[in-house]
């Protein structure tokens, strides 16, 4: 592009960015071309950060994201759900739900009013469920409801696998009567 004189911006640069770290590649090119931004004058946003987030996260990284994260915020980047959902699934997925359940409850989300969705909560309830947690899976669930967020298939599916899973088939079979009650499309389509 600098061949022929054209100037790269943020969405190019993001896209790179996004390019390297879907392709398992989170390496020296990635934060290259983040000091190659910064030296053009160019500042990265909340959406090249989600993606370097994730790729970090997914390569099991993650104190890598959380330094990541303290520099976002530092430099006054607003973040958003996405964000926040990309690194507490981050975290739950790599044995940090103590982490996750922080950034959850205290730290940012529930304090400075962000609206928590479907996705956030099933990350959560997931989270919960694989460290065998249950019960408080499905008291999340039940504040999830209380706050009108409605579950979805992935959230119905995750619950009653790890009902299942574990011995529970009983609580397993009152979310599947749940889920037929509510009839809810979504999760019959997934099937």
């Amino acid at each position: 592009m600098h061949l022929k004189n054209m100037s790269p911006n943020t969405i190019t640069y993001s896209s790179l960015i996004d390019g390297l770290c879907k392709s398992w590649r989170i390496s020296d090119d990635v934060w290259y071309l983040l000091d190659e931004m910064h030296d053009r004058g160019l500042r990265a946003n909340v959406i090249t950060y989600n993606s370097i987030l994730d790729a970090l996260c997914k390569n099991h990284q993650v104190d890598k994201a959380i330094e990541l994260l303290a520099k976002i915020k530092h430099q006054g980047i607003q973040l958003d759900m996405y964000t926040y959902t990309i690194f507490v699934d981050g975290l739950c997925k790599n044995g940090r739900l103590k982490d996750a359940l922080e950034i959850y409850h205290y730290q940012d989300l529930l304090i400075k009013g962000y609206h928590i969705d479907v996705t956030m909560y099933t990350v959560m309830i997931n989270g919960l469920c694989k460290e065998g947690l249950l019960d408080e899976a499905l008291f999340l669930m039940s504040k999830m409801e209380d706050n009108g967020c409605t579950p979805d298939g992935i959230t119905y599916t995750t619950l009653i696998h790890a009902l299942s899973k574990n011995g529970n088939e009983k609580k397993g079979e009152t979310s599947f009567i749940r889920i037929k009650q509510a009839a809810n499309f979504y999760f019959f389509s997934y099937l």
